[in-house]
């Protein structure tokens, strides 16, 4: 019986899971998103949120114990240099998975795994909706009676007025107008 052998070997050797793994942290920590199999990613996220929280401290015990992990200089760097910063408020759940359909070859269920924090399409869109979208609706503020500010458009008001006489002036006959009138006199001369 399997009980609590919770570990996803991918159908690979310990050294070399062990180095996909390190491989595919660095490239997300210096992309912050790849593009992976499902099973991949699970297996990558369990991974990585122990070194993201790990860098929340930055001593140099722990850039030691995360570059025992990566074996790479340039994702350490970054990792405690951009990453840890924006992340030193969240509880934990560094990383979002994003089902994209399955590849063309062998069928293999494909996804996007994306740093939280770093999808700025997505924190933009998040923020407009919690600035507009409230938990309840309120009604429409009254107007007070008693303003002393004019209209807005006051001069708008004052063309309708009077173009609307001069409608009302014109003859409802539109068979000849008056100055057709005038040029039947220059023919008959």
């Amino acid at each position: 019986m399997r009980h609590q052998r919770v570990i996803n070997h991918l159908g690979r050797t310990s050294s070399h899971r062990k180095a996909m793994l390190a491989n595919m942290a660095a490239s997300l920590i210096l992309h912050k998103r790849i593009s992976t199999t499902t099973v991949k990613a699970k297996a990558l996220r369990t991974y990585i949120e122990p070194l993201i929280t790990r860098s929340k401290e930055d001593t140099t015990h722990s850039r030691r114990m995360v570059f025992r992990q990566l074996q790479n200089k340039e994702a350490v760097t970054e990792l405690f240099r951009e990453i840890s910063p924006k992340v030193a408020e969240r509880p934990g759940g560094y990383t979002r998975i994003l089902k994209t359909g399955n590849r063309l070859g062998d069928n293999a269920e494909m996804c996007i795994i994306e740093l939280v924090d770093f999808n700025e399409a997505r924190l933009g869109a998040e923020t407009k909706t919690t600035k507009t979208a409230t938990g309840r609706r309120r009604r429409a503020p009254k107007k007070k009676t008693g303003t002393t500010t004019p209209p807005p458009s006051t001069e708008s008001s004052q063309e309708t007025q009077t173009i609307a006489p001069a409608q009302d002036i014109l003859p409802e006959n539109k068979e000849e107008p008056p100055e057709s009138s005038t040029e039947g006199k220059e023919s008959e001369s």
